[in-house]
């Protein structure tokens, strides 16, 4: 396992890191959770990532049980704030709900802070400075160590660190964007300037594209997929995203690799990834996943170019 530099910040991370969504809470219980976490802290991964929105807060419940088996200076946990209920202030980035939001999750988690805590999506009802002044009070209150942003344009992140600037208020690290191999644009292009001219760190989720580019679907959507639970997830162009997970897994088996490990070590190549956040409800899955360290190595110039021939728009 590498640990990479969440930007130009001082914490390390490690470079695959597990996610909580769709799974803690919905697919899996408290006994897994913990199986998992402890399989991929012995693994190397040492960042475990979770929002308030979760499983309606029980993904949280559900790993504060488990980070209680670990020491927690060797843990970097995560959450994100904006859905947090129906009430009229239960979401947003108002400073209300941030604050109390914050709270609740630290609750549920069972700890004193966070290391990274994100605004989960923009907020339009809420002035920039609102958000900006209240993340700056959580870190200086020492609530979490570091803040960002998560599926922010490059505009309104920009906005932010400028905001930062004039009121002398703490700026954002990193920022978690989908990123994967049908997903590019904002990472590749629209962060850019973020990265050289902020050194903006990321964490990137959905790397396998809601299972697509793990080859699942290459014959259908089965009945007890993510795809089938979960209905919205299905693009509207899944068939042309099927058509090329087919070619790449031809590519995946001359690499001797699953097709899921090929599209994972393809996000771990680009050096403005900081970690990778990947799924798994089981011992096998995560263990797949975390073999993709080695397939990192086979990704060469010369096959990154026949990856980039596959994917690319017709």
């Amino acid at each position: 396992m590498q640990y990479n530099r969440l930007g130009k910040a001082g914490l390390c991370v490690s470079e695959i890191s597990l996610g909580s969504w769709i799974t803690f809470g919905k697919q899996i219980g408290g006994e897994t959770v913990k199986d998992l976490m402890h399989t991929a802290f012995d693994h190397g991964v040492n960042f475990f990532d979770n929002a308030e929105s979760y499983a309606h807060g029980e993904a949280e419940v559900l790993m504060g049980k488990a980070i209680r088996e670990f020491r927690r200076e060797d843990l970097v946990v995560s959450t994100k704030i904006f859905w947090g209920g129906t009430g009229p202030n239960d979401t947003g980035l108002s400073r209300k709900h941030l604050m109390e939001g914050t709270k609740n999750s630290l609750r549920r988690l069972r700890l004193d802070y966070v290391d990274l805590l994100y605004c989960h999506r923009p907020d339009p009802n809420t002035p920039i400075e609102e958000t900006v002044l209240a993340m700056d009070a959580l870190v200086r209150d020492g609530y979490a160590f570091y803040w960002g942003t998560s599926e922010w344009s490059a505009e309104q992140i920009e906005a932010a660190y400028q905001v930062a600037e004039k009121l002398n208020c703490i700026k954002p690290s990193m920022e978690q964007p989908k990123y994967n191999l049908f997903h590019r644009h904002h990472l590749e292009k629209d962060y850019v300037p973020l990265f050289e001219k902020y050194g903006m760190g990321t964490t990137i989720w959905s790397p396998l594209s809601s299972g697509i580019l793990s080859g699942k679907y290459n014959n259908g959507i089965p009945s007890n997929s993510r795809l089938a639970k979960e209905a919205w997830l299905v693009p509207e162009n899944f068939m042309q995203l099927v058509e090329k997970a087919k070619a790449l897994e031809v590519l995946a088996d001359e690499l001797e690799c699953k097709l899921s490990q090929l599209s994972i070590a393809w996000c771990l190549k680009n050096p403005n990834v900081s970690s990778v956040i990947t799924g798994a409800t089981k011992t096998e899955q995560l263990l797949e996943n975390l073999d993709a360290l080695y397939v990192k190595r086979k990704l060469t110039p010369e096959v990154m170019q026949r990856i980039d021939k596959i994917v690319s728009p017709n």
